[in-house]
């Protein structure tokens, strides 16, 4: 039985997996297969930070689905992108406030995906003052949706762009200590 196992084990090919274009262009691992159709539509679970090499990264995962193989190459596009459940948890403090939204949008080359936000206040607020909150930051994720695509979001929600202007435009309502991106899925 040992042998029959470690057989197919021996007869499996290491694929090196490739984050997009967006993220890098360098290898970011090796995954087993035992030919090119085994690897097709597999989801590689990454932190962000093993892939952009910044610390501020470390709470986010991001998941990888293989689009195409070349070789013993493959090459991934975003599937989805979150924050790790710890981390989220412990924005969240005694005397604040909570407002989770959830967006279906399309960019401006038509794609399709989801988006959702965490903002945190500093201190306790209202229903009636999160449902503006919540409306407002509707309404900035659909205008900046529509005007930008995709790579662009993900490239201003990693340097912190997108947070800040958002946080600007409901700052009139309640004052937003943290935002955060939840997860985005495609």
């Amino acid at each position: 039985m040992a042998t029959k196992a470690s057989d197919n084990w021996k007869s499996k090919v290491w694929f090196n997996v490739y984050p997009p274009k967006l993220l890098g262009e360098s290898a970011i691992g090796e995954i087993p297969a035992n030919d090119e159709k085994g690897v097709m539509g597999r989801v590689i679970k990454v932190s962000m930070s093993w892939i952009t090499h910044r610390a501020e990264h470390s709470f986010m995962l991001v998941g990888l689905r293989v689009k195409s193989v070349s070789g013993n190459n493959v090459n991934t596009e975003i599937d989805y992108i979150e924050q790790t459940y710890s981390y989220i948890h412990s924005l969240v403090k005694r005397h604040s406030s909570a407002i989770y939204t959830m967006d279906r949008l399309t960019d401006k080359n038509g794609r399709k995906y989801v988006l959702k936000l965490l903002a945190v206040t500093g201190s306790k607020i209202r229903t009636p003052k999160k449902m503006a909150v919540r409306k407002k930051l509707g309404e900035f994720v659909m205008d900046f949706s529509a005007s930008h695509t995709v790579d662009e979001l993900l490239n201003s929600m990693l340097n912190n762009s997108f947070q800040s202007e958002a946080v600007r435009s409901v700052n009139n309502i309640a004052r937003i200590s943290k935002l955060e991106l939840k997860r985005i899925e495609f």
